[in-house]
């Protein structure tokens, strides 16, 4: 099994940036990122699909689309994050799969809070 170990988390002011980093010695041909927030349940956030021909898609929640931008390469999952805003506050998971909220990681904690 793959482990997958998150990293980049923080505090921020909102209208701030992070960059969430996931290592794997290998990744999967389609991942994801998922969230949580306080009292809430897992919220699927974005995904990104390599196709057989190294054709990338990416895919985004309504509530981050357009701040949110989520890459990778041969073992490491980004998410870049612009434009923060207070309701971002959660807890960051990578995990494999597209649209999912399966995970299996211990995940990094992000507060967006002035």
């Amino acid at each position: 099994e793959v482990q997958l170990v998150e990293s980049g988390g923080g505090l921020v002011q909102p209208g701030g940036s992070l960059r969430l980093s996931c290592t794997a010695s290998q990744l999967s041909r389609k991942m994801s990122w998922v969230r949580q927030s306080p009292g809430k349940g897992l919220e699927w956030v974005s995904s990104i699909d390599i196709g057989l021909l190294g054709d990338t898609t990416t895919y985004y929640s309504d509530s981050v689309k357009g701040r949110f931008s989520i890459s990778r390469d041969s073992n490491t999952l980004y998410l870049q994050m612009i434009n923060l805003k207070t309701e971002d506050t959660a807890v960051y998971y990578c995990t494999t799969g597209l649209f999912t909220t399966v995970v299996h990681t211990q995940g990094i904690q992000v507060t967006v809070s002035s």
